[in-house]
């Protein structure tokens, strides 16, 4: 672990998760805990406190590298002794974070070369996560403390699971030992600087590199190849740093525990899209169980589209296994405060999705630091609150009904197709595309989220598609031939693709392909173009989809396509540019491509989605119903259907119930197919039916 950036970096070539054996039986309700930020002596209260609202787990430790060690080599453990014993003595259960996310002074003061190196200069200490996880000295003492940590609590009854580090991504670190690596990288790579050079078009601007030894620092490319691959580069330094931390906790941890990771979004102010600094899919190989931490507007804005698009992400790296949520909010930012009901239906809506664990972060709000407003489940009073009290409405229910709810599994008929490397491709080129990939993926998913349609998440190394009808393909502007021609294949063989613009342009290595776009996907699709515009006062017309008459905007970016042999859904209504196709869909093989050339309103991508759906012969009985009324289904552990129906509004809602009889499991009544279910402002059902 001290050979440095290279060698660590080859870990993750061959790494792969260790089997635990840990079986969940108990839907686990719980929060962060954090007894060294206390102002005074109160563990006792706070888990009579816990009990009364059925908190059944606490994570503990993630945030105390300073409490627990001090000085140098010099460790003190009574926190987490004392709150690992007063669980267990509770019967609450432990989830033990490692503390290495953020750094002590003393560690700093020694070494400070481990504070990151971005493109901008060196971070200076204060807050968290700004150290170089590749650093040797960092590592060295990371490890150190990990092993101390794990020595002295392995054996305790009360812990259930770790917790690696914490919303670990690469903090930008762009150092001299990091450049060093990526060259390192680049070799192994590109043995041939000949074809690296033709590859990434390095002649432009005299980019070219002849040797090895004048590899420059890529902090300050405008090769957008280079800045691409060093963004993969740096994404596998995080797959490998959560691989090698696992490794470690695996040395001391029981068959019967479980190793998991809080992974999270693109941030614009609340979790958002696809997380540009981690491949999720890579990283999440290391772990047991896929974690999550999901934050999303609530009051007015709660809709629900951050705790399914986060909850479809997470349950999706493990072949749709259960996951955790480990963050979410309780009381949250000041503007998060949730109305009376929206805890209970955020709560229900995270196990809808496949969640088997919610977490608060945190019991308690702190008195002061950065974080002194983001509110716990309690006040800085410590007393009870509406919130939680609603809390602990939740907990009896979960523990009433925890061999119905446990267990959820879903069989999903439409996927989205992700990727990092378009990701980081097309927002490479934001500034032209005046928009970013995050963007046009959550426009899509948000229309299908309003239509009832549940989808699972694939990236860009799977294989076989045919788990899927549909496959809805957002901004797939970087990626290697043979990902193409596995779509081609797919629609060839009877599935349903619905791409966006911008998808097929580049190459995996971010070079634009010398074709007739898009490329590759024109076999399937049925169209070619070469030109494009950022549109204005253009509209979409159509006499095949039912466009609203003001949803028919065309904003941002327009290709101007033609078809050949494509059917046209709409044009662009334009006195220039209507003779070019704005959607199309083509008959392929046994399948059918649908193409959409502009970005279009969310009132019209909808529309678009509801036709390519009816297409595809997906258009079920959940689409009778539509936000705000929501629908997640799935198989509980006694093969008994499971239907969740959420109003997402703040008035009573009467709906005709249009799935098969059961009974509803909060209010323990029956519900008859076709009759009528009567849901409260952010009111929630729970159907079980045979």
């Amino acid at each position: 672990m001290r050979k440095g950036v290279v060698f660590l970096f080859t870990l993750l070539l061959g790494f792969q998760a260790m089997a635990q054996k840990y079986k969940q039986e108990e839907l686990l309700f719980g929060v962060a805990y954090y007894d060294e930020y206390m102002p005074t002596e109160r563990l006792d209260k706070d888990i009579e406190m816990m009990k009364a609202a059925g908190i059944n787990f606490v994570r503990i430790a993630e945030s105390t590298w300073s409490t627990v060690e001090p000085s140098d080599n010099v460790y003190d453990f009574s926190h987490i002794d004392g709150v690992l014993d007063a669980m267990h003595k509770a019967g609450i259960k432990v989830i033990i974070g490692t503390p290495t996310y953020a750094t002590p002074p003393w560690l700093v003061k020694k070494y400070p070369d481990i504070m990151a190196i971005s493109k901008d200069g060196q971070y200076q200490y204060g807050a968290r996560q700004q150290m170089d996880i590749t650093n040797k000295h960092y590592r060295f003492h990371a490890e150190r403390v990990i092993r101390k940590i794990m020595e002295h609590i392995k054996d305790h009854p009360a812990i259930i699971g770790y917790q690696l580090d914490n919303e670990t991504k690469h903090y930008n670190t762009a150092g001299p030992n990091v450049q060093k690596a990526f060259v390192e990288y680049m070799k192994k790579k590109w043995p041939d600087l000949k074809a690296l050079n033709k590859a990434f078009g390095l002649d432009y601007w005299s980019n070219r590199i002849n040797s090895w030894e004048e590899f420059p620092s890529v902090n300050g490319t405008i090769n957008a190849s280079l800045r691409a691959e060093f963004e993969k580069f740096r994404r596998g330094l995080v797959t490998e740093f959560l691989a090698w931390q696992a490794k470690i906790v695996r040395e001391y941890s029981h068959p019967d525990q479980f190793i998991t990771h809080n992974f999270d979004f693109d941030w614009r102010g609340y979790s958002y899209g696809l997380q540009p600094s981690v491949n999720h899919f890579e990283a999440s190989k290391a772990m047991d169980v896929a974690g999550v931490d999901i934050y999303h507007p609530t009051q007015d804005d709660l809709t629900g589209m951050e705790i399914a698009f986060g909850g479809d992400m997470t349950r999706s790296l493990k072949n749709g296994n259960n996951y955790f949520v480990i963050e979410t909010e309780a009381q949250g930012f000041p503007q998060w405060l949730p109305y009376p009901g929206q805890l209970r239906l955020q709560a229900f809506s995270h196990l809808a999705s496949g969640a088997s664990m919610v977490g608060y972060w945190h019991w308690h709000s702190i008195h002061n630091s950065a974080e002194t407003y983001w509110k716990g489940l309690l006040s800085h009073d410590f007393e009870p609150n509406p919130t939680y009290m609603e809390a602990q409405t939740i907990g009896k229910d979960l523990k009433r009904l925890n061999k119905d709810l446990i267990g959820l599994r879903k069989d999903n008929q439409v996927a989205f197709l992700v990727s990092n490397e378009a990701q980081t491709g097309y927002d490479e080129f934001s500034w032209v595309f005046k928009t970013k990939y995050n963007d046009i993926l959550r426009l899509y998913y948000d229309a299908l989220y309003k239509l009832n349609i549940e989808v699972d998440m694939v990236d860009s190394s799977c294989l076989d598609f045919n788990k899927y009808k549909m496959i809805v393909v957002p901004a797939l502007y970087a990626a290697p031939d043979a990902l193409l021609e596995r779509l081609n294949a797919y629609v060839k063989q009877g599935g349903h693709v619905v791409y966006t613009f911008g998808s097929g342009v580049s190459d995996e290595n971010v070079k634009v392909r010398h074709s007739l776009q898009p490329g590759i996907i024109n076999k399937a699709c049925g169209i070619q173009y070469n030109q494009f515009t950022v549109p204005k006062s253009v509209k979409l017309h159509s006499d095949k989809i039912k466009f609203g008459k003001d949803a028919t905007d065309v904003n941002t970016w327009m290709e101007m396509v033609n078809a050949k042999g494509a059917e046209v859904l709409a044009n662009y209504d334009h006195p220039v540019w209507g003779k070019y196709a704005a959607v199309t869909t083509n008959k392929y093989g046994k399948g059918e491509a649908t193409y959409v050339a502009c970005k279009t309103t969310p009132e019209a991508t909808k529309e678009i989605l509801e036709y390519a759906v009816k297409s595809a012969g997906l258009w079920s009985d959940a689409q009778s119903l539509a936000f705000p009324i929501t629908v997640r289904k799935g198989v509980n552990r006694e093969g008994k259907t499971i239907h969740y129906v959420f109003n997402y509004s703040a008035e009573e809602k009467t709906i005709q119930y249009p799935f098969a009889s059961g009974k509803e499991l909060l209010s323990d009544k029956k519900v008859k197919k076709n009759s009528e279910l009567k849901l409260s402002p952010w009111g929630v059902a729970i159907v079980e039916s045979k």
